[in-house]
């Protein structure tokens, strides 16, 4: 695939094995938007950047001295969910990513054995620092374990 557009293409073509599950419907509406040239994306883009930056990571960090932000990367992974779909609750990748700032998550424990990770986060150019914490972090743990690819899991009910 070199465009949203074949790849939607490809999907509806092959529409019984791509499609059972889950529909498409982010792909298409992403490829009706505008050209990212467009005033108004320009607009958004520097007011998420600014946002995601100057007044986000880099203010927090520079207030209160910081090498680097740590905190957990999202609530537990989720098994599929063919009738309700993803169970998202929240993360702390969305910042990072939109400041284009460096991220990395390492394992941090499971809840009724899927995983949860921890993130480490900081201003442009921080990955050597991010990289060593990380790393510690990682090392001190102990809680990198191989994958399990479990066809169900036992999640407990209140």
């Amino acid at each position: 695939m070199h465009t949203l557009k074949e790849l939607i293409a490809f999907n509806e073509k092959n529409r019984a094995r791509e499609l059972q599950y889950f529909g498409q419907e982010l792909l298409e509406k992403s490829e009706k938007k505008d050209a990212l040239t467009s005033a108004e994306y320009q607009k958004h883009l520097a007011d998420c950047r600014r946002l995601s930056r100057q007044e986000g990571i880099d203010a927090v960090m520079e207030k209160h001295r910081l090498d680097a932000l740590i905190c957990p990367t999202d609530s537990p992974a989720w098994p599929t969910d063919f009738v309700l779909g993803d169970h998202f609750l929240a993360g702390s990748s969305t910042v990072p990513a939109v400041a284009g700032y460096p991220h990395i998550t390492v394992p941090m424990g499971f809840v009724s054995g899927l995983p949860v990770g921890v993130s480490f986060f900081g201003r442009a150019w921080s990955e050597p620092v991010l990289i060593k914490l990380a790393y510690a972090y990682e090392q001190a743990s102990g809680m990198r374990q191989p994958p399990q690819f479990r066809p169900t899991v036992d999640v407990p009910r209140p």
